[in-house]
């Protein structure tokens, strides 16, 4: 049985490179996404097409890592940022944030469907 919290955050280390079940949940979730989306994109009479799919989960995957980072710094590591401003590029440190990535994904897909001239 698990104790919660103290849940280690790593997933597995492959010598100095630690992946985190965080990380790792991202990844299932876009490419599940990707996946699911590509299967209808190849439906009859679906407007999209594959590579409209591929673009599209691109854009969500920078907007979700931009946004949540961004999201963190200013939430929790806005000391850190005001000593440090290159910490904000230091990924592998941690920090994300849920609502700055949700930000960064809304705007992000925006954009997308701007460029595209499409209705999501």
């Amino acid at each position: 049985m698990l104790a919660y919290p103290d849940i280690d955050p790593v997933a597995f280390a492959i010598g100095p490179v630690k992946v985190h079940w965080y990380g790792l949940m991202y990844v299932l979730g876009f490419i599940a996404g990707w996946w699911l989306a590509r299967r209808r994109a190849a439906m009859p009479g679906s407007t999209w097409k594959p590579i409209d799919v591929d673009d599209l989960i691109f854009f969500a995957a920078v907007g979700v890592i931009v946004g949540g980072r961004f999201g963190w710094m200013l939430f929790y590591g806005l000391d850190n940022l005001r000593e440090d401003p290159l910490a904000i590029i230091r990924v592998w440190e941690g920090g994300m944030s849920f609502h700055g990535g949700l930000v960064g994904v809304m705007v992000a897909v925006a954009w997308f469907a701007r460029r595209r001239d499409r209705r999501i």
